[in-house]
């Protein structure tokens, strides 16, 4: 079920003019609204998507087409109308697999752990970043709206751990983030990446049957790992993603609920919990233009369209009407 948010988190706002959107590397000017948070949030009709057993991962292309894979090679393009749009076959098997830039270009993990680029038109596919180290493989991956960069979890089955590199938009190497103040290493094994509206590498880590949120700064220090609420509680993260008020929203196998935290890792509250919408909350995708959080079930291909944030008029203090189209899949 859905659950109202925590009332301290309810009435946080922030100017739409200070938040950066999708495709843009300056804030929005001149926009005189405000976000805030509903409560209670509202749930749309959920969907099924055509093409896969279930929704390990999805990446919002616009407010009616989605990339939707499962955990059997299976990516594909649907749109509103129910009509698989295009399917990716060489992709790899694993969760975070895939995201999507400003130009509207799938990015994804083959399966020779090579990082292509799929073009907007789907008929012509390049090489981004080929892989080079055999000891290494690609895990995860998130194209920065804010930079240009494309962020990669990376993972070493032999030691069992992982690291998080950083590539600019010609492909070329720019920063790795592997280990703490101290030396010791920050990740085991990357299964999904985002960044927050700071500049924060946010990272779903888990290996095994424990895990943690790992946060980093822009610059690779790192701020905290968040391992479940209460403290000590432990934690298996599954899919992640940041909202414009930089919240972060994380999937969590262990209790089957989406869990949110502020930016600096503190727990504030359940978006969803376990119930008869949502089967084992695994992948999540926001949609900054339309206040749409896709949730993707683990369990089948089951996705639930969730809404918890509201425009509203900075001046008269009356909520936007947001138009949302109701999805139905074949």
């Amino acid at each position: 079920m859905f659950v109202d948010l925590n009332p301290a988190t309810a009435e946080v706002m922030e100017s739409l003019s200070e938040i950066p959107t999708t495709g843009t590397e300056k804030p929005q000017q001149g926009n005189q609204c405000l976000l805030k948070l509903m409560s209670p949030p509202e749930l749309l009709p959920s969907l099924t998507v055509t093409g896969v057993r279930r929704c390990l991962h999805i990446s919002c292309v616009t407010s009616d087409r989605v990339w939707v894979s499962d955990h059997e090679n299976n990516l594909m393009l649907t749109d509103t109308t129910g009509v698989p749009l295009h399917r990716v076959e060489d992709s790899c098997r694993g969760d975070g697999l895939h995201t999507v830039n400003s130009e509207s270009e799938l990015i994804y993990i083959n399966r020779n752990y090579n990082i292509n680029k799929l073009s907007e038109d789907m008929k012509t596919t390049t090489t981004f970043i080929e892989r080079t180290d055999s000891t290494w493989e690609p895990r995860c991956v998130y194209w920065s709206p804010s930079t240009g960069d494309l962020l990669v979890g990376m993972f070493k089955d032999d030691t069992k751990t992982g690291k998080v590199t950083r590539y600019n938009q010609s492909g070329q190497l720019t920063q790795t983030i592997q280990n703490d103040n101290t030396g010791m290493g920050l990740y085991n094994e990357p299964h999904y990446i985002t960044e927050n509206n700071n500049g924060d590498v946010v990272v779903s880590d888990y290996y095994l049957e424990s895990g943690a949120v790992v946060v980093t700064e822009r610059g690779g220090r790192h701020r905290f790992s968040y391992t479940g609420h209460p403290s000590g509680s432990g934690l298996q993260p599954r899919g992640i993603c940041t909202d414009p008020l930089s919240h972060i929203l994380v999937c969590d196998d262990r209790t089957n609920t989406v869990q949110m935290l502020n930016k600096d890792g503190q727990f504030l509250s359940h978006l969803l919990t376990e119930s008869q919408e949502m089967d084992l909350p695994q992948s999540l995708s926001y949609d900054v233009n339309t206040h749409r959080l896709w949730v993707g079930s683990g369990y089948n291909n089951t996705v639930v369209i969730y809404r918890y944030i509201t425009r509203q008029d900075a001046l008269t203090g009356k909520s936007e009407s947001l138009s949302f189209t109701l999805i139905r899949y074949r």
